[in-house]
């Protein structure tokens, strides 16, 4: 089997049976589009399915020698193994060389949050008096009161807000749906947007049901949302790299510190594996620390 077969089919797999986003699945063909330029480079040519161990280990060797940090390395190896795995299912391997590779260490870096008080001066910097105000107003309410994906929060539907109930479905990632309790400062500014200045825009077709529209009708692109709350931020004189994500960790990050319980927050986030919510656990450690060396008389 040549490498763009192998490729072509291991993109159908992530479409169709792990139903992962286009942005998840090209990704995960980079991945393996880097195994592939390592093979062209070997004297005798590498087949998908001729890959061994030693060859996966020179290949983490050539990767580091390129100057990728650890975290790169770990996300390519990440897709090598689901690359073996899918080829293990389809019987295109009788053994996977992926299953014994050991990825690079790596320290887990600790998000960026913002406080109570820097969100709110952020959303009292936006200017409700512009027609994307009101909206703008409601879609940093929504991630920082339901802790979205930015990508979820683009492609939320109007059929999906219960908020007479004050929940919301969510489509995460593998389109695996949830339901977030919404709070209700974000239920108020989606109201507002909703009644005052979606029902003024002429809607594109097959937008109908998506809730955040930029002013052509069209739903909004992560990069558009970066770019206000970068804006927001600049105003403010907030000296932070802040993204849609900080919202999310602040949310998770505030909810902890009041004692939420973990789980509680992981189903919140969606988050697969507990270990994921683990680190704002983390976040809540250093921030008791960091109160008792401001506070404590023997700090």
């Amino acid at each position: 089997m040549d490498w763009r077969s192998a490729i072509k089919g291991f993109q159908a797999y992530l479409r169709l049976e792990k139903s992962l986003a286009d942005n998840s699945v090209e990704a995960y063909s980079r991945d393996i589009e880097r195994l592939c330029q390592f093979s062209d480079i070997q004297i005798v040519k590498l087949k998908p399915e001729t890959v061994t161990l030693t060859d996966l280990r020179n290949f983490i060797t050539w990767i580091n020698e390129l100057g990728m940090i650890a975290t790169s390395q770990a996300r390519i190896l990440s897709g090598v193994k689901a690359f073996y795995k899918y080829m293990l299912m389809e019987d295109l391997v009788k053994t996977d060389p992926s299953e014994l590779l050991e990825s690079p260490r790596i320290t887990r870096k600790l998000p960026d949050t913002l406080s109570y008080q820097d969100i709110n001066k952020l959303i009292a910097a936006i200017d409700l008096s512009k027609p994307e105000g009101p909206r703008n107003k409601a879609i940093l309410e929504t991630l920082y009161g339901s802790g979205l994906r930015v990508s979820e929060l683009t492609e939320l539907k109007l059929s999906n807000l219960y908020l007479e109930i004050e929940f919301i479905k969510v489509a995460g990632k593998g389109n695996k749906e949830r339901l977030v309790p919404i709070g209700g400062e974000a239920i108020k500014a989606i109201k507002i947007y909703i009644e005052n200045l979606r029902v003024h825009i002429a809607v594109k077709k097959g937008e109908e049901d998506i809730v955040f529209l930029n002013r052509r009708g069209g739903r909004l692109s992560r990069q558009m949302i970066f770019l206000m709350i970068q804006g927001l931020a600049q105003t403010i004189g907030l000296n932070k790299a802040i993204s849609p994500h900080t919202f999310r960790h602040s949310f998770a990050t505030h909810l902890v510190e009041g004692g939420a319980d973990l789980r509680a927050v992981q189903e919140m986030l969606g988050h697969e594996s507990i270990t994921t919510t683990e680190i704002y656990t983390h976040l809540d450690r250093e921030y008791l620390k960091s109160t008792i060396s401001q506070f404590h008389p023997r700090s």
